[in-house]
């Protein structure tokens, strides 16, 4: 009898053993999600994500599109210094009240100590290699997910949507990360709708920035802005990607239209000055077709930007086919909906913002395009 009551509680207390082992596999289960990141390194991370840093060009920027900044405890010296350029910063003013992490920019890498110390549940990364992403995650214990924006302003760029849809599902924002890509593709399918079956007139685009700023001789074949609205880009004739041309190959090609990046549009306005008659043989300055745009890429893509600059120069290019859009509303209506408010205007005051730009006088004034 003994030996029974012995074998019977053998069992009950094997039976308890063993839901308390699946209590706890199940427990591990739920606090733990493990995802695959934009280099291919498999990471084990909280469920639950509560607190995120961003670090390297444009990390905090996609962020900001998921609606999460408020899960960010701290920022980049970089993002705290120079707020100018880039709408999300500009939208977001309160995250430069937030701790360091380091100097941030490009080939910087953020502050361990710092990082060590704010605890956040995940570090977002871009612009790094699996080394150093794992170097960082083994010296801080915090997890490191690596995201990629993919071929800069491309605007369909997978590489960019699957980085977007992975922090959609780290940070419990999946809905919003689908509505991110379905906004920014369907712009690119209006775009590409609207020029399609006309002639463009030719273009070219000038004051490119490209690790500073550069004047007129600084452009870009295969310009993305030019390619959504089927623009006739002479420079495309060099390959693709930034180019340095003499100034005799912008004679050679005179374009109908130019437009100018602002960002370079003061080192264009000091060479105009002192070479006035290279200017003013080429016909788009003599015809008056010369248009200043919003720089894209500052800490890497601002996407917005990069989409509000094709609107305005379908504009220019094709008048009859935008005739409905407001550059500037247009706009403005993209920043709200990527990075929560209208921030036009405080662009046109850093750089000129949209326009037709007169160089003998310095003017850079927004007037509704005709056909050139």
């Amino acid at each position: 009898m003994e030996l029974k009551k012995l074998f019977a509680l053998l069992s009950v207390f094997l039976v308890v053993a063993s839901l308390s082992g699946c209590i706890n596999e199940s427990t591990q289960v739920n606090t733990s999600l493990s995802v695959v990141d934009a280099l291919g390194r498999s990471v084990e991370l909280p469920k639950s994500v509560e607190k995120v840093v961003c670090a390297g060009p444009g990390a905090l920027r996609l962020i900001v599109y998921l609606n999460a900044s408020g899960m960010v405890v701290g920022v980049e010296d970089f993002e705290k210094n120079y707020p100018y350029g880039r709408p999300y910063a500009i939208a977001h003013p309160e995250l430069r009240n937030l701790p360091s992490i380091g100097p941030g920019g490009p080939g910087k890498l953020p502050n361990l100590e710092a990082l060590i110390e704010l605890k956040p549940d995940v570090i977002f990364m871009t612009y790094v290699d699996a080394k150093t992403a794992d170097e960082i995650q083994e010296k801080t214990g915090i997890p490191v997910v690596v995201l990629s924006y993919g071929q800069l302003a491309t605007f369909d760029d997978e590489e960019l949507f699957n980085s977007l849809r992975l922090a959609g599902k780290i940070l419990k924002k999946e809905e919003r990360a689908e509505e991110v890509i379905a906004f920014i593709k369907n712009a690119q399918e209006d775009l590409i709708k609207r020029t399609e079956g006309v002639e463009s007139p030719t273009v070219y685009v000038g004051g490119i920035g490209y690790k500073g700023a550069h004047g007129i001789e600084s452009t870009e074949a295969k310009y993305p802005p030019f390619v959504v609205v089927h623009a006739k880009n002479v420079a495309d004739k060099l390959g693709d990607g930034h180019k340095f041309i003499d100034k005799e190959k912008l004679l050679e090609w005179d374009p109908e239209v130019i437009f100018i990046d602002d960002g370079g549009l003061s080192l264009v306005k000091d060479d105009y000055s002192k070479n006035k008659e290279f200017y003013n043989s080429l016909r788009a300055f003599k015809n008056g077709n010369v248009y200043g745009i919003l720089p894209y890429n500052f800490y890497t893509t601002n996407i917005g930007t990069a989409l509000a600059d094709a609107y305005f120069i379908g504009k220019v290019l094709y008048p009859e086919r935008f005739e409905d859009v407001d550059p500037a509303e247009k706009a403005d209506e993209i920043y709200t909906f990527l990075v929560g408010k209208p921030v036009y205007n405080e662009l046109i005051k850093q750089f000129g913002g949209f326009g037709k730009i007169d160089l003998e006088n310095g003017s850079v004034e927004y007037s509704l395009p005709t056909s050139p």
